[in-house]
């Protein structure tokens, strides 16, 4: 693969603030996508060409279902050309997305996370916009949708990134791309982002208060954090480390309470840090489906006691919260 799919995203970026950056970007991406890349590359590149052309339809980001409407029903026989192309792109976790009357119901109904912060986070209209780990790019069209100006994501998952591809091969927008890169990958000295996104991340990192410390050097003075992550339930400053396994994951390190987690962004220098929404994980928000056909989450909860996951830890529950870098004068 080479760096066409993401050169409008970032000549659209190399004109914004962080144009500066986007040499080094480029390489980066280069090295993810060289010799080393994932072995089933080749196969999801096959899958992306067979994509069908479609009648022209207007987009949707505003919405659950995020992707593009039609005029009509489509051809039976373009619709299963269609559905088939996608499917080669399994396993399908964030969503859903639908194209033309096809609907990709993923594993997680990621609409209602985005439902239960949108209404509390600084409105998105014209701010330029980082998601890390933001998997195939479900939020990001969202954020769009919201009128954000520039959104940048990036996973280091290449199939994730193939399936952004797969959804703007259709809604062809310039304002926001999946570039295949970790956080680790970004320049050292890139900052300016008015909201930066962490979702999904925190508890995967060896060094939690490490990863707060990145989120906020790359914000600007005054920019927003969206941080949600699991949490233990309960009051005060403890923390649970998984000694195995936690709810089948094996890369879970540190699940804090709320209040931990507070405190955590304070000593990182975080300001007005608030609670938006604590929710326990339901199987009716993850669950396997046709698009993602493994073990999903109502298989890695004790199926006796659903209070609890498979290993006897509490079962997953999530938080988000929202907090500030400081002003540059403070």
């Amino acid at each position: 693969m080479d760096l066409t799919p993401f050169e409008p995203f970032l000549d659209r970026l190399g004109r914004s603030g962080l144009g500066a950056r986007r040499r080094t970007l480029v390489a980066r991406i280069a090295l993810r996508l060289g010799t080393r890349a994932h072995g089933d590359l080749p196969r999801w590149e096959r899958a992306l060409a067979r994509l069908p052309d479609l009648p022209n339809g207007g987009h949707r980001l505003d919405r659950p279902c995020v992707g593009l409407d039609g005029v009509g029903p489509l051809d039976a026989d373009l619709g299963r050309a269609l559905t088939e192309a996608l499917m080669a792109l399994h396993p399908w976790r964030k969503g859903p997305f639908c194209i033309q009357g096809v609907q990709i119901d993923t594993e997680w109904r990621s609409d209602l996370k985005w439902d239960r912060f949108a209404g509390a986070i600084a409105p998105l209209a014209d701010r330029l916009v980082l998601d890390v780990g933001c998997g195939n790019g479900y939020h990001g069209w969202r954020m769009l949708g919201a009128g954000a100006r520039l959104v940048m994501g990036i996973d280091p998952t290449l199939l994730f990134v193939l399936q952004w591809m797969a959804i703007n091969r259709y809604l062809a927008r310039e304002d926001f791309a999946v570039l295949p890169l970790g956080i680790e990958d970004l320049p050292g000295d890139l900052t300016g982002f008015d909201t930066v996104f962490s979702m999904g991340v925190l508890y995967h990192r060896r060094s939690p208060v490490d990863h707060l410390m990145e989120l906020q050097r790359l914000l600007r003075p005054g920019g927003e954090l969206v941080l949600e992550t699991l949490v233990l339930e309960g009051e005060g400053e403890r923390l649970l480390v998984p000694p195995g396994r936690y709810a089948a994951m094996h890369n879970v390190w540190f699940i804090p309470t709320v209040d931990a987690l507070a405190v955590w962004l304070g000593r990182c220098g975080f300001t007005g840090i608030r609670l938006v929404d604590v929710t326990r994980t339901s199987p009716e928000e993850q669950r396997s489906t046709a698009w993602m056909r493994f073990q999903s989450l109502p298989d890695h909860l004790d199926p006796i006691d659903s209070s609890r996951t498979v290993e006897g830890h509490p079962a997953p529950v999530r938080a988000v919260l929202i907090a500030n870098r400081p002003e540059a004068s403070l």
